[in-house]
């Protein structure tokens, strides 16, 4: 490929908004994120006419739809193909900012990772609205959330404890973060008796729920209320209005609702609950909030961010009835509704009686309510989602424009701390960085810290004295990670050092076990051996119950190294013999034709496998290890040669395709420097010198001998960026990222060293 590598930044920022790609669920798809994605469009176009909203409709496969024409775009929520092609019309349509509606489910993937593949293949500022921010999301949800996060230039949520979970959970600064709340329709306030008469409702009191109906909505406590309620109120009529949600229709059907029926009957309340099982238009549903006396809200689960009909039934001016989930806390708050307990059917018809029989006190709670609601009509949302849009595109950062070189002969680049020291401080190496400078948002992971922990060992020379002080402090981050409470490392840390969870992932627990017994093997300093062999023994037989393939992998380079250190740890062998069986097992039921593999699907750390396999094998003296590790590493090789001859890794737009041949991008630099020390292990099992040459052929990937001949890392500083896109090096430069390039740098230049000291021997037999 010819060429010449031109950088240029960007200078000019443009003052006007032309044209948003938003992106999300649409009517006609009935749920709420869909009815706040259309509102959200409409009240833009409104308000602003002449900018062009272009929306790409989130679609779950269900049922075929009829979009409007202002969806430009569908994608398909399970076909990775989808998101790349939606990415690359956002790119040429030359929209000014990208806005996403997030919510887990609505998105492929696990925890909706496959948002993540549209995100990184495109070029405009990145806005997201936030549905959902839980407080203690698991390993995926933590993993994907944190990578939006990232990529976002601004950041909406509705309610100010959205903001507190960022900071507190994920480590944002609030001033990234906007508070805008939900929207709602600008409707006159009215009198419910003059809207009765359209439902059959004369001459009632009408209490009303709304929403796709669902177990966690609490209905079942308002229903057994009933009860006390008519015995005061026998006018009071309780109105469940919503279809029953689609995903629950498609897996038990009505059996929810004909259960809520059921109990009605049952409390002899049947008369005094009516259910309308329909999906309501936004308008219908006014007209149903306008006619009703009381809106209650019974929901069972505080983690709940926002809620659409909350804010319909406020800027109505309905008295509203809650439990104290985290969005009618803050909305009802300095006496603007009701608060009662979660699952107190007393409580709910303690307040009903009391707001029914003391018109005078309800009629104050409405004008409140009212009054609250005008905060919150769409044309003012418009406005403050406008101004964070506008911001979005003049914060963005300058960009580098790449045209690839012409490929020369790849030199190896000798080890060097300049890129780890920048990303480290007194407590740690930290995550991430926004091109190279660290980035504080996203705090510590011990993953991280025990990749530095084992690099630190290998870095000689004039710089082992630096990595040995360092390598106390990245042990010290180990060693505080461990749980033994739990016999598990916990995995990650905000900046103001606060652990964000109890136990970490497998992967962590497992890349922490590695650690120490490469530390008890290899490291410098006598008492930095001790403690490392101490820590492991109380870490290698809860590791036992890990489950994840790769955290076992994992784990098995660190007992491979544990039993350098100490032949025979009976610990060790029994990791090995345990784990290595269960990766035989697994190879044997997942292997196809043209398939020679653990698992139906290729995913990240692909050479760990092998290499651990063949490891564990010369360790045991067991040959069946070591052939199916060398076969599965001989079928990789394969699999991430390109035609050209280079290395390809595997990318992550693969994950999760079952018993394909590998999409190409996006690729990782933790793939290469684990395909050279897979290559180091077969080499040192068999003694065949093309290992060395698939080595080097996999650490040229970093400086330039790749799909778009673009280097991926430095050789000034040793620092190296995040991954290799369809069109373009993701220039950000993260922990994992900046030591798997000297991973590989050291593991480069052992095994030059080993040849050469080879060959000197046999030039002095000769």
């Amino acid at each position: 490929m010819q060429g010449r590598r031109v950088i240029t930044m960007a200078t000019s920022r443009p003052h006007e908004l032309s044209r948003i790609a938003l992106i999300g669920n649409y009517l006609p798809r009935r749920c709420g994120i869909a009815t706040y994605t259309t509102d959200t469009r409409n009240a833009l176009k409104q308000r602003y006419p002449d900018v062009a909203v272009d929306v790409y409709a989130m679609e779950d496969g269900m049922t075929p739809r009829a979009y409007p024409p202002e969806v430009v775009r569908t994608i398909a929520q399970n076909d990775p193909a989808d998101y790349r092609d939606a990415a690359n019309l956002i790119n040429s349509s030359n929209a000014d900012v990208i806005w996403l509606q997030h919510e887990y489910g609505i998105f492929g993937g696990p925890a909706g990772d496959m948002i993540l593949r549209l995100l990184d293949r495109t070029t405009a500022p990145l806005i997201v609205t936030l549905h959902t921010i839980l407080s203690s999301p698991d390993a995926d949800q933590r993993r994907v959330l944190d990578a939006i996060l990232r990529r976002a230039s601004r950041i909406i949520v509705m309610a100010d404890k959205g903001r507190a979970l960022l900071e507190e959970v994920h480590g944002v600064a609030p001033s990234r973060v906007a508070v805008i709340p939900h929207g709602i329709p600008d409707r006159a306030f009215v009198d419910p008796e003059t809207f009765k008469p359209r439902f059959d409702f004369q001459n009632r009191k009408i209490l009303l729920t709304f929403g796709l109906l669902s177990p966690g909505k609490g209905i079942e406590h308002m229903i057994e209320a009933m009860p006390e309620i008519i015995s005061r109120h026998p006018q009071a009529l309780y109105v469940v209005l919503g279809a029953t949600h689609p995903h629950l229709i498609a897996h038990e059907g009505e059996a929810y609702r004909n259960g809520l029926i059921a109990r009605a009957t049952e409390l002899g309340v049947a008369e005094n609950v009516r259910f309308i099982n329909e999906f309501v238009e936004t308008d219908r549903l006014l007209d149903y909030l306008a006619a009703a006396d009381l809106y209650v809200t019974p929901y069972l689960n505080e983690a709940q961010i926002t809620s659409g009909t909350l804010s319909y039934a406020m800027g109505l001016g309905k008295p509203v009835i809650s439990t104290p989930y985290w969005h009618a806390v803050e909305l009802l708050s300095d006496d603007h509704g009701r608060i009662v307990p979660f699952g107190d059917s007393g409580a709910l018809a303690a307040q009903v009686i009391d707001l029914l029989g003391h018109p005078d006190a309800c009629a104050a709670l409405r004008g409140r309510a009212y009054a609250r609601g005008r905060t919150m009509i769409w044309p003012r949302n418009a406005e403050m989602a406008w101004h964070e849009l506008a911001l979005a595109v003049d914060e963005a950062p300058a960009r580098i424009v790449t045209v690839p070189m012409q490929r020369k002969p790849v030199d190896h680049v000798a080890p060097s701390l300049a890129a780890v020291e920048r990303l480290t401080d007194g407590c740690g190496i930290l995550q991430h960085s926004l091109f190279m400078i660290p980035n504080r948002d996203h705090g510590y992971c011990v993953d991280d810290n025990a990749r530095a922990l084992i690099l630190m060992h290998r870095i000689g020379g004039v710089d082992a004295a630096r990595a040995d002080a360092l390598a106390v402090t990245y042990a010290s981050f180990v060693q505080y990670a461990w749980n033994g409470e739990r016999g598990r490392f916990r995995n990650f840390m905000s900046y103001d050092r606060r652990w964000l969870e109890e136990e970490g992932s497998e992967d962590s627990i497992g890349r922490s076990l590695w650690s120490l017994g490469v530390t008890a093997s290899e490291a410098r300093d006598r008492d930095m051996r001790t403690w490392a062999a101490s820590l492991y023994d109380q870490a290698a037989s809860p590791a036992l119950e890990l489950s994840s393939l790769r955290a076992q992998g994992f784990a098995m380079l660190g007992a491979c190294a544990m039993l350098d250190a100490h032949p025979g740890h009976d610990a060790s062998v029994t990791l090995l013999r345990q784990f290595g069986q269960n990766m035989r097992a697994l190879l044997l039921s997942a292997r196809a034709e043209g398939w020679h593999w653990f698992e139906s699907c290729l995913a990240y750390d692909n050479a760990r496998l092998p290499e651990a396999l063949i490891r564990a094998g010369l360790m045991l003296e067991d040959h069946g290890m070591v052939a199916d590790g060398l076969a599965t590493l001989e079928w990789l090789k394969d699999i991430q040669t390109a035609p050209e001859g280079h290395f390809r890794p595997v990318g992550t737009d693969s994950f999760g395709r079952e018993m394909q041949r590998p999409l190409p991008f996006d690729q990782q630099p933790l793939e290469a420097v684990a395909m050279i020390d897979a290559c180091d292990a077969a080499h040192a099992a068999t003694g065949d010198s093309r290992w060395l040459h698939e080595a080097e052929i996999a650490y040229g990937w970093y400086l330039g001998a790749n799909d778009l001949e673009l280097p991926i890392a430095s050789r000034i500083d040793g620092g190296c960026y995040d991954g290799l896109m369809p069109d373009r090096v993701n220039l950000n430069q993260g922990a994992e990222s900046v030591l798997s390039f000297q991973l590989a740098c050291c593991a480069i230049e052992r095994l030059a060293a080993g040849c050469a000291n080879r060959a000197t021997g046999l030039l002095a037999a000769e």
